[in-house]
């Protein structure tokens, strides 16, 4: 165990739940950015292997590529479904995405949570050298922080939360709230995606847990001094665009434009979850085709939606409400060579999507809180230039501080959706082009290089 000092020359270390490791296929935007950053300056990735052994293994897996180390660990059975189906996913996400109803605690699983944390910390600290850098992600690994300060190390910790925060009010009804979110004072700097969120965190720890707000959006909460920092996540924005580009060529994206037939694309792509506000969407279409009849059979709306935490009982309910709604959209308005609405819970490349999304002349974005949504500057980064498309966006996704040209909606309110589908299906050519050119600056230069160099470099500083 080394007792370290901050320094800013040395190697970054990148800890979260998951390590996408070299080669594999399925990475999105943020292991990207990661891996870019890692090789930039050489360092670690450290997390979970993924894989579930007969026991939680101490001994670490590695694997190198070029000037990037990666060290993984497996979990037992009993210490993945604590940690991560249990108190991660059951308690901490429905919390901190404003459903304190759907919180389930248990204490069991909060022990299993601290007890992966711990873990982490203890080998995690066998492999910190004084001057590297450490970035921990999410709220899988909140405490990860404190608990590597209990083991003397000094050197800077950076924490970036990838969901909202959640007001004051709410954080504090999730039983022993301040033995865990009193913990990111350990970090130096805590990143989150809008400035919502960072009044979130300065309320809740001047309120509640007495700490003083500076200047800078600093905080000292007894001995520790650390800052608040508003990041919004990007995307790697010219990549997007030239996927989008050529995915125009592939045999999927003629297979769609034909089964269209010349009809109107709404689509939307989410993980199965209940944040995502699936079910007012569905509704919302719904209530455009009832009101609408003139959009009957000129229109057709694509909603793929892969399963995601099939053992969590909300999210099987969520999956049998949606395919009964879509089966009474259809069985009410199909025609024979018409379907209203195509539901598919398979998962599809970035690559393909970014040619659904140029295809589509709505892309429809109705989370009831996100953190960020990064399909939203997804779907605008595949248009075309000369024939945008118009992006329907939820007020309450990170992504609407940025992309303010998107039809903002209540996702709760589905006349409101059903109106903004109407005005995105009726926009002149001209203001699309102006609202889609707006909203491409802000992705141009806010891209994922960008947040990764913001962030760091206010951690070194």
């Amino acid at each position: 165990m080394n007792a370290v000092s901050p320094a800013r020359g040395g190697r970054l270390i990148v800890v979260s739940n998951r390590v996408a490791l070299p080669r594999q296929t399925a990475t999105g935007g943020l292991a990207s950015a990661m891996r870019s950053a890692l090789q930039e300056r050489g360092g670690l990735w450290f997390g979970w292997s993924g894989k579930i052994a007969n026991q939680t293994a101490g001994t670490l897996r590695y694997q190198q590529d070029g000037p990037v180390r990666y060290a993984t660990m497996d979990l037992s059975r009993s210490d993945h479904d604590h940690f991560y189906d249990g108190y991660a996913n059951r308690t901490l996400w429905p919390l901190l995405h404003y459903r304190p109803d759907l919180v389930d605690y248990n204490r069991g699983h909060l022990d299993g949570y601290l007890r992966v944390n711990r873990l982490f910390a203890e080998r995690l600290a066998e492999l910190i050298e004084p001057d590297d850098v450490i970035w921990i992600n999410d709220y899988h690994l909140i405490p990860l922080a404190a608990m590597l300060r209990q083991r003397h190390i000094r050197n800077r910790i950076g924490f970036f939360l990838h969901t909202p925060l959640p007001a004051d009010g709410l954080l504090i009804t999730l039983p022993r709230h301040r033995e865990l979110l009193g913990t990111l004072a350990s970090y130096d700097l805590i990143g989150l995606h809008t400035a919502r969120d960072q009044r979130s965190l300065e309320d809740y720890f001047v309120h509640e847990l007495g700490a003083s707000l500076r200047r800078g959006h600093r905080l000292r909460y007894g001995d520790r001094r650390f800052r608040a920092g508003v990041f919004p996540i990007g995307i790697d924005t010219q990549q997007v665009a030239q996927d989008a580009k050529q995915a125009d060529s592939l045999e999927e994206i003629a297979q769609l434009r034909a089964s269209l037939d010349g009809r109107v694309l709404i689509i939307g792509v989410d993980r199965l979850d209940y944040s995502k506000g699936l079910p007012q969407r569905f509704e919302a279409y719904a209530r455009l085709l009832e009101r609408a009849p003139e959009m009957h059979r000129k229109v057709s709306f694509l909603q793929i939606a892969p399963p995601s935490r099939g053992t969590v009982p909300e999210y099987r309910q969520i999956r049998r409400e949606l395919e009964r709604s879509a089966g009474h959209i259809n069985g009410t308005y199909a025609a024979p060579d018409w379907a209203p609405i195509r539901y598919v819970n398979n998962s599809f490349p970035h690559s393909l999507l970014s040619g659904y999304y140029r295809h589509a002349k709505v892309g429809l974005v109705t989370p009831m809180r996100d953190g960020m949504n990064l399909v939203a500057k997804e779907y605008v980064a595949s248009q075309d230039p000369d024939d945008p498309g118009v992006l329907v966006l939820s007020r309450f996704a990170g992504a609407a501080q940025e992309l303010s040209q998107a039809l903002l909606v209540n996702p709760a309110d589905t006349e409101e959706v059903a109106d903004a589908l109407e005005q995105a299906l009726s926009m002149p050519l001209a203001e699309r082009r102006r609202r889609w050119r707006s909203m491409m600056d802000v992705l141009e230069k806010q891209d994922i290089t960008a947040w990764r160099q913001s962030f760091l470099g206010a951690l070194t500083d």
